[in-house]
């Protein structure tokens, strides 16, 4: 399919699987925006490489999305937004009594309440194009929860239930809404821990993925940023224009369980 023509913004996608969607949305034609918190050549660089590779226009622009204001700031820098994903997340584990509570403030503004101010401010843009795409990217976590995960899983929860609602209020238009719950994903930041459980459980590196990071992902296999990229563009392309407010689980059969 192509999305020649179209503007497609991905939070936090200077790596990971923010990255591995941008990629896939250049590949299918559309310009990009890519962004994180840093403003470092490399940034820059990455999104040069992104269009020569891909033969489309691509930017990279700073923006804290802790920050309402920043998080509007980048869709109106932007000055076009067909296709949103929002994916900037952060993580801290910690038992509930016991939970900081700036930690706590920081992963509601970076996962959930950058995903309100950022489709807030780009969805006019959607209607006067008369055609958009909204892509949360959840988590497992966002269907069933974990110990100790209590600020990411109620963030999540909230993207799912703020994803069913933008789809009703946008229902009778050419727009969409929905939610990628990623279980496990193969990411450098997972692919550096995996020497340390080596060592720590004296296991060797199949061994430690399946019995041990991958212990709740009855496939036993990393999902890829590439595999969460092609369901994004699926997403956005005509054979899903009546698929919205739902959530598409990419995780090896975690939350069949």
């Amino acid at each position: 399919m192509t999305l020649s023509g179209k503007t497609a913004i991905v939070t936090g996608s200077n790596s990971g699987i923010g990255l591995g969607i941008a990629q896939e949305l250049a590949r299918a034609g559309a310009n990009v925006v890519l962004n994180s918190f840093t403003d470092r050549a490399e940034d820059h660089a990455l999104a040069a490489d992104m269009a020569q590779e891909h033969g489309v226009r691509v930017r990279y622009i700073k923006a804290d999305l802790s920050s309402a204001d920043a998080c509007r700031g980048l869709i109106a820098e932007a000055g076009a937004c067909d296709i949103l994903v929002n994916n900037a997340g952060i993580q801290h584990v910690a038992p509930v009594d016991q939970f900081p509570v700036e930690k706590w403030d920081a992963i509601i503004a970076i996962n959930l309440s950058s995903a309100f101010h950022t489709t807030a401010a780009a969805l006019p843009m959607m209607r006067a194009a008369g055609w958009g795409r909204i892509v949360n990217i959840a988590s497992a976590h966002g269907l069933t929860a974990s110990p100790y995960k209590s600020a990411y899983v109620a963030a999540k929860h909230g993207v799912v239930g703020l994803t069913k609602t933008v789809a009703l209020e946008t229902a009778e238009e050419a727009i969409t809404c929905n939610a990628i719950c990623p279980g496990y994903v193969l990411t450098p930041l997972v692919e550096a821990q995996i020497p340390d459980q080596m060592k720590a459980h004296g296991m060797d590196r199949e061994t430690v993925i399946r019995e041990v990071m991958l212990a709740r992902q009855p496939s036993r296999q990393f999902a890829t940023v590439e595999q969460l990229g092609g369901t994004t563009v699926f997403l956005c392309s005509e054979a899903a224009a009546q698929i919205t407010g739902t959530t598409i689980s990419v995780d090896g059969g975690w939350t069949a369980l």
